[in-house]
């Protein structure tokens, strides 16, 4: 099944093997989670975080827990 969540904003920490995304589920519901990619691993990217079943009214609300929760998030903002 094909992935339904939509992406709103995406941030990488240095070296683009972590990221955090702030996304809009189908319901109009927000999440984030945390994710890292391996080189090596074509498989792509994978929850680190285990953050994304947290439910948020708004894009913002979810971005503000991001950043509270993500240790890196704030400085790349």
């Amino acid at each position: 099944m094909a992935h339904q969540n939509k992406v709103m904003r995406s941030v990488n920490l240095f070296g683009d093997n972590v990221c955090v995304d702030v996304f809009m589920r189908p319901d109009g519901s927000f999440g984030f989670d945390e994710f890292r990619r391996d080189p090596e691993d074509t498989r792509g990217w994978y929850s680190i975080g285990h953050y994304g079943t947290q439910t948020f009214d708004s894009e913002q609300s979810a971005l503000k827990a991001a950043i509270q929760t993500v240790d890196w998030l704030a400085d790349q903002m």
